[in-house]
């Protein structure tokens, strides 16, 4: 996975419809995520699309599967795991993942319908950040 430096010095290039196409490139290139996985627990409350965000990792490091049914939401759950992907949980529980984000004026670049969850998708990445930071 790309990291949010490398995306966001691309996405600042572009405009448009040329965002949009980024976005739906970097949903592409997630790890693929098991059917079995897709299930009500691990899906992401408040989105206007179906998304689905699942931990694993060894230790403390982060990691996450994650798919979207729509391609541009897919794309916004990547920027998210891109922010945090493969960190320590500590570094993550403590990472204002918001303002890591904001460069990417997301709210002002797409619909708020495509950004409505975008708020639950941070708070489930910290809060599992807080258990694996707390063990």
């Amino acid at each position: 996975m790309r990291s949010l430096d490398d995306i966001r010095e691309e996405y600042e290039f572009l405009e448009g419809d040329e965002r949009y196409r980024l976005l739906i490139e970097l949903g592409r290139d997630l790890e693929e995520m098991p059917a079995a996985l897709k299930t009500d627990a691990t899906l992401v409350r408040g989105c206007s699309a179906a998304v689905w965000v699942y931990p694993t990792g060894e230790g403390d490091k982060l990691h996450f599967l994650a798919d979207s049914n729509a391609a541009i939401t897919k794309g916004i759950v990547a920027l998210v795991i891109a922010a945090v992907q493969d960190r320590p949980a500590a570094e993550v529980a403590q990472m204002d993942v918001t303002a890591a984000l904001e460069p990417f004026d997301l709210k002002n670049q797409l619909s708020s319908n495509r950004t409505q969850g975008v708020p639950n998708m941070i708070a489930l990445v910290q809060e599992h950040a807080q258990r694996i930071a707390a063990q």
